[in-house]
């Protein structure tokens, strides 16, 4: 199954959380892009991120974030 659109998106938003301090969240305001926006709710209902305009990683959203962060670095290290 190829990558759509709406999954690109929604691991965008995965990269935007420091996987090193579980402390740190994000708020994605309602000035953002329409699809970062959907994004994040999308993450809040399959349970990765505490709020649907951000908030916190859960447990499973933290193993989600930083699987693709590894996959990013892996496809662009030379």
């Amino acid at each position: 199954m190829p990558y759509t659109t709406e999954l690109m998106d929604e691991l965008s938003v995965l990269m935007l959380f420091d996987v090193s301090n579980n402390q740190e969240g994000i708020k994605v305001h309602k000035t953002a892009e329409g699809s970062t926006i959907a994004a994040t709710k999308r993450l809040h209902e399959k349970g990765l991120v505490t709020q649907d305009d951000g908030g916190y990683l859960t447990d499973l959203g933290l193993e989600a974030s930083e699987h693709a962060q590894a996959l990013l670095m892996i496809l662009t290290t030379d």
